[in-house]
């Protein structure tokens, strides 16, 4: 019998091999929700390891996004790389670089913080590159905000155009715990002197980071024990359990986890996904107790930068718009923990897009109407085009809005605290609530 050739999956970058193609997948855009086409390809970086390069384009908005994993694990120890760059031959040197990695350049005191950028398979003149487009997108807002703050990055900008240009010598630092990263040897496998590769033993914070846990050798399968581990530790743990799909009642796994909003109160988040229908709802419910006074919390929208304020709405919230005299009641998308614009387009697609009155042969020309007008003040609000008020009535005290001159006082924003009446107590539960001697009616 002859034996049969397989080739391997994961072959070596080279431009001669044909056989070498990427597998192309059809997947949604992130930008613009239609669809567009993924390519990923298996291959094998010389005299280091197996990689996962994947590129998304989308021909309808023109967007992309490039990524590169690791195809293999964690290694024992970190590594990391010290290159001395003394030439625009080595800007073209290959860098494979993880999202655990973190860039620095001590001649510029200038760091690319681990898991602020996702992994890339580049060149050193594309990591410069990279960074000198993204500090030159935000330039217009800092002349509009700050002009000596821009004079300074323009002059940051100006340095590091003269490293990609290899004007200048300078240190390039990669450093990943993970040990996963690599910086090209064009000598291999002779030694480069420009090149320094160091392996190093993990921190307890760099283990952490990567989601390793130490084990007791000595009982295998049980994680070592740590000192000074409680409840208060359940802070920082995602519990779960095994709940029921709301919407095709098939099991499914539900995520809970307890958090703390800065100057506010703990809230417990909790999230379902359904792997059978694709269904994903989430849900925010408070961690503590009614309050004794009700919450009105009313904030101006003037800037587009109101719009990533943090927001908890809880259950028992009202939301009034008085511009659009809109008033959304308690109950009404549950309780959500998200930003100004999120809770807008979800009242958006509330009122507008799902609306079930306004699909359908019984809707009215008047009906649609109404409601179209009303999407468009709210994407007039999201575009910063029209000012508007936003109220945060609660009479339970557990809704916030978050306050970004915290502690200062915000000039836009007046919270207002309330004596509940009693059809609000009544509509919370409470009139009817005995707190102490309640034993004395028991069977």
């Amino acid at each position: 019998m002859s034996a049969i050739h397989t080739a391997p999956v994961f072959r070596e970058i080279s431009a001669d091999d044909e056989e070498q193609q990427p597998t192309e997948i059809e997947s949604l855009c992130m930008n613009c929700y239609k669809n567009g086409m993924t390519r990923i390809l298996l291959t094998r970086v010389p005299f280091f390891k197996e990689i996962i390069v994947s590129s998304f384009t989308c021909e309808e908005c023109s967007w992309s996004n490039t990524e590169v994993q690791s195809a293999g694990r964690i290694q024992e120890q970190g590594v990391r790389y010290s290159l001395s760059v003394r030439n625009k031959r080595d800007l073209n040197r290959e860098v494979v670089k993880t999202d655990y990695a973190t860039t620095r350049i001590p001649e510029l005191d200038f760091e690319i913080p681990a898991c602020t950028q996702k992994g890339a398979l580049t060149t050193i003149e594309g990591i410069l590159e990279r960074t000198i487009m993204g500090l030159q997108q935000e330039q217009p807002l800092r002349r509009a905000d700050n002009e000596q703050v821009a004079e300074k990055i323009d002059g940051f900008i100006a340095k590091l155009q003269h490293l990609k240009n290899g004007e200048t010598p300078f240190t390039f630092i990669l450093d990943d715990p993970s040990g996963n990263s690599f910086v090209e040897n064009p000598f291999a496998p002779q030694k480069d002197d420009a090149l320094t590769t160091a392996h190093y033993k993990r921190s307890t914070d760099q283990d952490r980071m990567l989601g390793v846990e130490e084990y007791d050798t000595e009982k295998p399968g049980v994680g070592l024990e740590k000192p000074g581990v409680g409840t208060e530790d359940l802070k920082d743990e995602v519990l779960k359990f095994h709940t029921n799909c709301p919407e095709c009642n098939a099991p499914a796994a539900t995520n809970m986890k307890l958090v703390q909003i800065p100057h506010f109160k703990e809230v417990i988040i909790m999230a379902t996904n359904c792997d059978c229908c694709g269904h994903r709802t989430n849900e925010v419910k408070s961690g503590g107790a009614v309050e004794p006074l009700g919450t009105k919390i009313t904030l101006l929208i003037t800037d587009p930068s109101d719009l990533s304020r943090d927001i908890l709405k809880s259950e028992t919230c009202n939301v009034n718009i008085p511009e659009l005299e809109f008033e959304m009641g308690m109950g009404a998308l549950g309780g959500k923990f998200t930003t100004l614009e999120g809770l807008l387009k979800d009242i958006k697609d509330l009122v507008v897009d799902k609306n079930p009155f306004t699909l359908g042969d019984s809707s009215t020309c008047e009906r649609k109407v109404k409601r179209q007008e009303f999407g468009k003040k709210i994407d007039e609000i999201l575009e910063g085009q029209l000012k508007a008020h936003l109220i945060l009535d609660d009479p339970a005290g557990n809704s916030y809005l978050q306050n970004v001159y915290a502690p200062e006082q915000d000039p836009e924003m007046t919270i207002e605290r309330y004596e509940r009446t009693f059809e609000q107590n009544e509509d919370l539960g409470i009139n009817d609530m005995k707190t102490e001697g309640y034993e004395e009616n028991g069977c």
